[in-house]
């Protein structure tokens, strides 16, 4: 009976990760078929065209879109990682009513839709002159992860023995030296937890982005993809392309830092 239940299991899970790869396998397939190939999507093509990609680049303006993506997505997820692990440090270890009031309304915070913001957000960077520019999506991008950040730098940092950080001190070590030298090197799972996944909200921004960069030339990887699919509707090849190329680098970056992520998130969420 244990072996039936375990081959529905392996049946089950094998299933699903076909489900989940069938999207991937049919992009790209259809990314590397001249756009007049009628073969179906799940056949190979016959002869791999890179002129999707050479026209995603540069009509579809992929190159810029990415290094938009990249330098919001950057700065953003250093802010966040940062402002979230000195945040959720003394959360973690002053076990005050404030600090405890805090914790409730980042967590708060987390349930606010981000799109009931969007206009006083959109007013207020109307006002301040920070539509199209790296400082107004950067700004919002930063305040919008950071709560997630702060709940999982709090969580993790909890479970840390407080014994270490007595130690260090009886040493002779400021406090600043034991967040240096004691709690950053034991926060890394979550650390790399905390970048992949804001990373990749940051990223894949549609809806903020759609608002706060409408300028071509400040068109994030998201918008840019939809823009070109919607003028290349009829050469499917092309748009298959221009989405492969802006998922890459954030696929990248998960298989470098996935066994962390892993550890990060079952440390952080469970202890």
């Amino acid at each position: 009976m244990d072996k039936a239940m375990r081959r529905v299991g392996y049946f089950l899970l094998a299933l699903m990760i076909l489900i989940q790869l069938a999207p991937f396998y049919i992009t790209i397939t259809t990314a590397f078929k001249y756009k007049r190939d009628l073969s179906s999507k799940w056949a190979l093509p016959n002869k791999v065209f890179l002129d999707n990609f050479e026209n995603a680049l540069i009509n579809g303006n992929m190159l810029n879109a990415i290094k938009n993506t990249l330098i919001i997505t950057t700065i953003s997820v250093l802010f966040i990682v940062v402002l979230g692990a000195l945040a959720g440090y003394p959360l973690a270890r002053n076990r005050s009513r404030l600090n405890a009031t805090i914790s409730l309304l980042v967590i708060g915070v987390m349930m606010v839709p981000p799109l009931s913001t969007l206009v006083p957000l959109y007013t207020q960077m109307n006002r301040w002159g920070w539509v199209n520019t790296y400082t107004g999506i950067i700004v919002i991008m930063v305040t919008g992860q950071l709560p997630l950040s702060v709940f999982l730098y709090r969580n993790f940092i909890s479970t840390i023995p407080i014994a270490l950080e007595e130690a260090a001190f009886i040493d002779g070590a400021s406090f600043r030296q034991i967040f240096v030298y004691v709690i950053v090197p034991l926060v890394k799972p979550v650390t790399a937890s905390v970048v992949i996944i804001t990373g990749t909200f940051v990223w894949n921004d549609y809806q903020m982005s759609l608002y706060m960069l409408p300028k071509t030339a400040m068109r994030n990887v998201a918008t840019s993809v939809a823009q070109f699919f919607s003028q290349q509707s009829s050469n499917m090849g092309g748009a298959a392309a221009a989405a492969l190329l802006g998922l890459i680098p954030i696929v990248v970056l998960y298989l470098a830092l996935q066994k962390y992520f892993i550890k990060g998130m079952v440390d952080s969420a469970i202890k």
